[in-house]
């Protein structure tokens, strides 16, 4: 099927993009915010789109037209304000949710955070972010989409090992960006995914397995 991979210039979203390319089911649109970043992926051979979370849903619409699925792995990073969180982890995916329902597009896998689902177990020093991942997954859970909400855990720029923890709830710890990646891509077809949220860390279980016990 063909992805809209959104926020595919971050550190995971490039990675998504890789792994569909490489992959015999799916192909990859790149969303991109600026049309220098959309020029850096056509030139490796990836279809993208140019449209700007903060912009309309009409723009993300014409973005994702003729698309099967939508990742969303877009965040507004460490180094911006709350105003930008609110702006793009929360309203950005909420537009992304209704483009994905205007363009009549189905499936649709949201990269949330550890625990965004039980606020007693939320980081007080980055507590509006993870305000913002609740209320999404909440928005994307009632959306009628088929739904897979990711919660993983303290991202690592560390080599992926392949083997991961899956469940509704799981203790803090971490996983490198290659195995959430990894466990998006494996997610989008696997049935045992599909309406279900769950917290993924590092473990001991090949992630196709893991996903199998969701």
């Amino acid at each position: 099927m063909k992805v809209l991979v959104v926020g595919a210039n971050g550190q995971i979203g490039r990675q998504v993009v890789e792994l569909l390319q490489e992959s015999e089911e799916h192909t990859a649109r790149a969303l991109v915010r600026r049309q220098e970043q959309a020029e850096s992926f056509e030139t490796s051979r990836v279809e993208a789109a140019v449209a700007d979370l903060e912009g309309s849903v009409e723009e993300i619409t014409e973005a994702a037209k003729g698309c099967e699925a939508v990742i969303f792995t877009a965040g507004s990073g460490g180094q911006t304000g709350w105003d930008k969180t609110l702006l793009i982890d929360l309203d950005g995916a909420v537009k992304t949710i209704e483009a994905a329902q205007k363009a009549g597009i189905s499936r649709f896998i949201m990269v949330s955070a550890l625990q965004a689902h039980r606020r007693e177990h939320w980081n007080e020093a980055i507590k509006p972010y993870y305000v913002a991942k609740h209320y999404a997954d909440k928005v994307l859970q009632s959306s009628g989409l088929t739904y897979t909400v990711i919660r993983p855990g303290g991202l690592l720029n560390e080599k992926g090992t392949g083997k991961v923890a899956a469940a509704e709830s799981l203790e803090r710890s971490s996983i490198p960006r290659e195995d959430v990646a990894k466990t998006v891509v494996a997610s989008l077809s696997e049935g045992h995914t599909f309406n279900r949220s769950f917290d993924l860390v590092s473990g001991e279980d090949p992630i196709s397995e893991a996903l199998k016990r969701i």
